[in-house]
């Protein structure tokens, strides 16, 4: 290798670089002042801490040896043969890559000979580690779509994944990059031993790992504090963000990472999705695994970011995003171009890069979504159950006729005091909609009840299915308008300033319990899956507002009731915008099931102060919820018949946090583009092959049910159990407005009207090795 881990190498990824030019003085110049930029946020670890994660994985790897060899004796292998079995931590993710932050946990694979079986980690090594005074919060999660034993060795947090390969020993040389390893081996080894090998993949297809690894800091860093890092919620998770940076990294092989920053900004800004992001040209391995390939695949066609994983098998690690998530990111890649032309040109310091985009200024319209349960330990479950499926509600929204956006902040909140009860838990997401101008209509009428109903549905048959519904977990959705966000949100998160998120950052430490400190040095401990902590609550209490109604509106809002009122409906207190209580939880009752639900609705009159935007693009669902059965359009009218609601309420949804770990080969496919905006790519065949839009069973064959809630699982009768069934219905009143402003994201949206369904346009495939 040559100097600056460089490896010598013709060129490298699918196409030739763009430049070749070697960097200037001043080019070194700024990547000094990019990293002094990034120090304040945390992203360096000190020497010191770096030597204790060596030193906590080493005694790890003797602690595995020694278990694997005492495994070997009870199942009466010969000494000579037990001496030499071995056994090995292989690390992965951002510790691998070189790019982890400050107190960021470590993934890891523990690697064991073809005598150990799966069932001896979860066991007897379980109990192993429980033995070790120097282990703390050891959890197993063995059911999971990739199993993980989780732990705190010496205050470091540690996920082990764990594979058995074909081998009578492993030695300490083995090299995962190899894809013979592979054969023979059970779905659940090939999906752990994924994340190694994609990581080690990656690291060998850039030209240089210093600039990468720099590169990829500043990267990771803005994502986060523009908050579009999480793959769980439809943006980017760290294994994705990676591969980006790599293939600039191929483009622009000398490069410093000041320039690579920039150019990173330049190529995503102008990339022309679907086209897929491809670190080297995929090779077919013959061990009949199922790989990324849009003309094999037809799921595979509706992806609308595709960024493949360099090893086999090779898969998308982006098929969460979304229509609305695509869109929120292309303006955040045009944004930092503009930003980073101004830093390269002296108008502007690197700090202006991470500043935090003011989210709750950015929109007129809110969704609050209110996760709450009675104890902690509940709370803590009930939240990660709740953004996983956070998704779901943002696709539900996207096909909505009358929504254009739908933008959910990755970042939870803490309920304020006036709005819960005192002994509950409560986190809080804030969604952001835009809804779509209407053409030559006075007032609209737009009702996202069952949007959120089939929402909370999935949330509470998914944990009725896993047996984690306990007494208590609730989920509430509100309408809110921006001017009422004082009563949810502490007055600086609201207030115009741009301090926002800023001081507010938390990390994301996958869930686990312990709460930071909320300066910014602990912005980044955050682990790839982000699923998040909240903070602890905010003291200052957020006082209520005097009057609700619009500055420029006459009616406000009315609030009635259909039918017989409910008891709970009726509390929607006029200043606290919509609520709606969706199911409550207690156990399942032994009395018979509750009698149909009174039908409560309550209307809210938007208006004018609507952000309009252009007419739809094409909507996708990555969740399983199929919506464009035989070519029907795929945004849906507001108020599905009894019918659609039975036909349609489908969700073959895993809970799989880690984006850096084998994803599912298959996802159903999503709506077809009947809209004729889909993307157009050269087919391979050079006829236009018409998709089909499928639901796909593989991916629900190959789960264990209990993580597969549908519309057959009954939902959770008790007797507080959808007593109501509230509606949020809005009205958009238009008389006499002025045309209210063109919004944020007007430029990426098509602006032609739907065409019918009967002018679809096929959607071309996309040829691997486009870029």
């Amino acid at each position: 290798t040559m100097p600056g881990g460089q490896q010598p190498q013709k060129h490298y990824g699918i196409t030739s670089a763009i430049s070749l030019a070697p960097p200037r003085e001043i080019d070194h110049q700024y990547t000094q002042k990019l990293c002094d930029a990034m120090k304040p946020f945390g992203v360096f670890e000190d020497e010191e801490e770096l030597n204790h994660r060596l030193a906590v994985l080493g005694k790890l790897n003797n602690f595995v040896k020694e278990w694997i060899a005492e495994i070997s004796e009870l199942k009466n292998l010969p000494p000579s043969a037990i001496s030499c079995v071995g056994g090995k931590i292989f690390t992965f993710g951002s510790y691998r890559l070189g790019v982890h932050t400050k107190g960021a946990d470590i993934d890891a694979l523990c690697v064991a000979p073809r005598h150990v079986e799966r069932s001896d980690f979860f066991q007897s090594f379980f109990e192993k580690l429980k033995q070790h005074e120097e282990i703390k919060d050891l959890r197993a999660v063995e059911d999971a779509f990739v199993p993980v034993i989780k732990f705190k060795f010496d205050g470091i947090e540690i996920d082990l994944l764990f594979a058995r390969l074909a081998l009578q020993s492993i030695p300490d040389n083995l090299d995962l990059r190899g894809d013979s390893i592979l054969r023979n081996l059970d779905i659940r080894c090939i999906r752990s031993l994924n994340g190694c090998r994609v990581t080690d993949e990656i690291l060998y297809l850039v030209p240089n790992k210093e600039n990468f690894r720099l590169t990829l800091r500043a990267i990771k860093l803005w994502a986060k504090r523009r908050g579009i890092y999480s793959n769980m919620l439809g943006f980017l998770g760290g294994v994705s963000w990676a591969m980006l940076v790599a293939r600039t990294c191929q483009l622009y092989p000398n490069a410093v990472a000041a320039t690579l920053v920039h150019k990173f900004f330049l190529v995503f800004s102008k990339w022309e999705w679907p086209n897929p992001v491809l670190l080297k040209q995929p090779e077919d391995s013959n061990l009949n695994l199922p790989v990324w390939d849009p003309r094999v695949n037809p799921s595979d066609r509706y992806h609308l970011m595709p960024i493949i994983t360099p090893a086999y098998p090779q898969q998308n690690s982006t098929y969460n995003v979304s229509t609305s998530t695509r869109t929120i990111m292309s303006e955040e890649f045009k944004y930092g171009l503009s930003v980073t032309d101004e830093i390269l040109q002296g108008k502007a310091e690197w700090p202006k890069l991470f500043e935090p985009p003011n989210f709750f200024q950015k929109y007129k319209h809110y969704i609050v979504l209110t996760a709450s349960a009675s104890t902690e330990e509940n709370h803590l479950e009930w939240i990660g159950l709740v953004e996983s499926k956070i998704r779901v509600l943002v696709g539900n929204l996207e096909r909505n006729e009358y929504i254009t956006l739908a933008h959910v902040n990755p970042q939870s909140f803490p309920g304020s005091k006036e709005n819960r009860n005192e002994n509950d838990f409560v986190s809080m997401w804030f969604i952001g909609i835009i809804f779509k101008k209407v053409e030559n209509a006075e007032s609209v009428n737009i009702d996202l009840t069952y949007d959120i109903q089939s929402f909370t549905d999935t949330v509470y048959r998914q944990a009725n299915n896993i047996n984690m519904l306990k007494d208590g977990m609730k989920i509430e959705a509100t309408h809110v308008k921006k001017k009422q966000l004082h009563q949810y949100l502490p007055p600086e998160l609201v207030q115009k300033k741009k301090r926002s998120i800023a001081e507010l950052n938390r990390s994301s430490n996958g869930g686990s319990s312990k709460r930071i400190s909320l300066d910014s040095s602990h912005l980044d401990s955050s682990r790839d899956t982000d699923s998040g902590t909240p903070f602890s609550s905010p003291t200052s209490k957020p006082s209520k507002p005097a009057s609700d109604t619009d500055d420029s509106v006459s009616p406000p809002k009315q609030l009635f009731v259909e039918g017989s009122p409910v008891p709970s409906a009726a509390p929607a207190a006029q200043d606290q915008g919509m609520s709606i209580p969706v199911i409550g939880s207690k156990p399942p009752v032994k009395a018979k099931p509750p009698s149909p639900p009174a039908s409560s609705s309550i209307t809210t009159v938007l208006s004018g102060d609507v952000k309009p935007n252009a007419t739809s693009s094409p909507r996708e669902e990555p969740n399983g919820l199929e919506d464009s059965v035989n070519g029907a359009p795929a945004k849906r009218p507001h108020s599905p018949t009894q019918e659609d609601l039975a036909k349609r309420h489908k969700d073959a949804e895993v809970v799989s946090n880690d984006d850096s770990t084998f994803k599912e080969p298959y996802p159903p496919s999503s709506d077809s583009y009947t809209h004729g905006e889909g993307p157009n790519i050269t087919p391979l065949s050079g006829s236009k092959a018409k998709p089909i839009p499928t639901i796909d069973t593989s991916r629900t064959q190959r789960l264990p049910s209990m993580e597969l809630p549908d519309a057959s699982s009954p939902l959770p009768a008790s007797n507080t159990c959808r007593v109501v069934k509230n509606s949020i219905k809005l009205a958009l009143n238009r008389h006499n407005i002025t045309p209210p402003k063109p919004p944020v994201f007007e430029g990426t949206l098509t602006t032609d009207a739907p065409a019918p369904a009967s002018e679809e346009k096929g959607m071309s495939i996309p040829v691997i090795g486009s870029s």
